[in-house]
């Protein structure tokens, strides 16, 4: 039976994951989070435009956001894979509350600067930067695998269903009572949020393992990252969409000011445009995904923005640029969700918050960059200039795919092999004890020589992936048919929890590797520890030379 093949239904309802109570009352208690922080977006943006003259200030405001997801989701997608993410969630939350409060009343105080502005986005970006690799990680403990991407776009469509009318609220709000309020109603917002987490209950599995060292867990995530090609490609396509696609974002309140000659309510209402194309493009999803694959979703997405952003930088009418900010919301929604479901679709659940920590630096690293580079070039260019450089660069990043395709997803199957036993040792070993040297002896006839080394590549990428170190292929000089794999880990218990990270879809390298060996018995397996001897001088005794056990 082949079990590397696994393959999520594309005709699942978008509202399949409604049916599960603990993702229905989450996603409803986000909703309200979502416009406290979109409203707080709108109030801090418009904010910079009054109180600084620079327009690299204003874009400043976005970058602030999205660049401590950018330096922090890495630590928060470690901390997301070996604690409790319900608790690392309420931290996160939390922490925004009081950081959302303190803001409100310095912007009441009137104390607020530039650059203090800027710091408290920045600590609200902290926040969010600890809280995403986990909640996005948990859909998968709300809801089983096939309706994974309907928990991921529905995700999307949470915080896009409040940008529809949220960035008008903001606006009105602003208009209307103040930057000041904006803040306020922000901090509210977390309420209803933190109560539903306290609420929830998740089932966890039991550990059979002691908990990844901090520095560890993150060279871990980085090196199954770097071993798997796919994944590579989506990070790179994601930073190059967040580059150029967050010009708009970045633009808008310029764009507001200075091209439409409008106010803070037209900001809002131009926020809302956007986030009202991007519901459009969540509700199409599924429908979407079924008729094209995902690399020609990807390209339409990139040159869909990009038409766009050229629409945004020619307009000076209200309604031109309302209808220009639809298309670039639903490319929005459905390139970012669909990068989204690749990466948790193509990583196993012991990784999946390092591999979305990764995804989110690199897709909000390179938002932080497009906020700056943009902002630069509005400030020196003008605005409009600055749109149509960041439409050439969407163009560009359409072109990419020519190289870097996207692969499709749903078509492996990561869930946990579990063939392996722990053998009974006869030297009594700590789970620290070590280095551990593993060798594998096989009997290959000199005819599937080259079939072996291509098995054997693909066995040197898992072995690395999961753990491996100092991997290496031998050839016997006297008996060429013997050829012996061996590879390193640190202790004991990174042996044993390098054979718990294999999947089912690994077993069909090691089965084409079984059936090339001729041996009569199944490959020979030495586990050895490295021992140490004291240097000893020549004129020593033999009887007093000691050996170190």
């Amino acid at each position: 039976m082949h079990t590397g093949d696994f393959k999520i239904p594309q005709t699942t309802s978008p509202l399949a994951p409604f049916r599960h109570a603990s993702f229905r009352a989450l996603w409803t208690a986000t909703l309200a989070s979502n416009l406290g922080g979109l409203v707080q977006a709108v109030g801090a943006g418009w904010l910079m435009t009054t109180i600084s003259d620079s327009d690299d200030m204003v874009a400043l405001v976005q970058a602030a956001t999205t660049l401590p997801i950018m330096i922090f989701s890495l630590a928060a997608g470690a901390l997301a894979d070996n604690f409790d993410r319900r608790n690392i969630m309420l931290t996160a939350q939390t922490a925004m509350m009081l950081v959302s409060a303190v803001l409100a009343v310095f912007a009441i105080a009137g104390l607020l600067t530039p650059w203090l502005l800027l710091t408290f986005t920045f600590f609200i970006g902290c926040g969010t930067a600890l809280h995403n690799p986990s909640w996005q990680a948990s859909m998968g403990d709300l809801v089983p695998r096939e309706d994974l991407p309907g928990a991921v776009t529905l995700n999307s469509m949470s915080y896009n269903l409040m940008r529809s009318v949220g960035p008008a609220v903001g606006g009105l709000i602003v208009a209307v009572a103040g930057a000041a309020f904006a803040f306020a109603l922000n901090a509210v917002s977390y309420i209803a949020l933190i109560v539903a987490l306290a609420r929830w209950k998740p089932q966890h599995s039991p550990r059979s393992l002691p908990r990844e060292a901090f520095g560890s867990a993150i060279a871990a995530g980085l090196r199954y990252i770097a071993m798997s090609p796919n994944l590579v490609k989506v990070m790179f396509r994601g930073f190059v969409f967040g580059l150029a696609a967050v010009s708009i974002l970045a633009l808008l309140p310029l764009v507001a000011r200075d091209l439409v000659k409008g106010g803070a309510l037209t900001y809002g209402i131009l926020l809302g445009c956007f986030g009202a194309g991007a519901i459009g493009g969540a509700l199409l999803n599924a429908w979407v995904r079924e008729r094209w694959n995902n690399e020609t979703i990807v390209r339409a997405s990139f040159l869909g923005f990009a038409l766009s952003a050229a629409l945004l930088a020619f307009s000076d009418k209200m309604w031109l640029s309302c209808i220009a900010l639809l298309p670039a919301g639903a490319c929005w929604v459905l390139a970012l969700s669909l990068f989204n479901v690749t990466v948790q679709l193509s990583t196993p659940r012991w990784v999946v918050g390092r591999a979305l920590a990764l995804y989110q630096t690199a897709t909000f690293g390179g938002m932080a960059a497009g906020s700056w580079l943009w902002g630069m070039t509005a400030d020196a260019q003008g605005v409009a200039t600055a749109l149509i450089a960041s439409g050439v660069a969407l163009v560009l990043g359409a072109m990419m795919g020519l190289r870097f395709a996207l692969p499709e997803f749903g078509t492996l199957n990561l869930d946990p092999l579990n063939r392996f036993n722990e053998p009974e040792l006869q030297l009594d070993l700590k789970p620290r004890s070590g280095p551990i040297l593993i060798m594998l002896e096989y009997e290959i006839a000199q005819g599937d020589v080259p079939a072996f080394l291509i098995a054997m590549a693909l066995r040197r990428r898992i072995r690395i992936r999961d753990g491996a170190r100092h991997w290496a292929l031998l050839r016997d000089l006297e008996n060429p048919r013997i050829w012996t794999e061996s590879y390193h880990v640190p202790t004991w218990v990174e042996y044993v929890r390098h054979h718990q990270r294999r999947t089912q879809a690994d077993a069909e390298v090691f089965d084409r590797l079984l059936a090339l060996h001729r041996g009569a018995e199944p490959p020979r397996v030495r586990r050895m520890i490295e021992r140490q001897t004291v240097p000893v001088r020549d004129d020593t005794p033999l009887k007093e030379h000691t050996e170190i056990p």
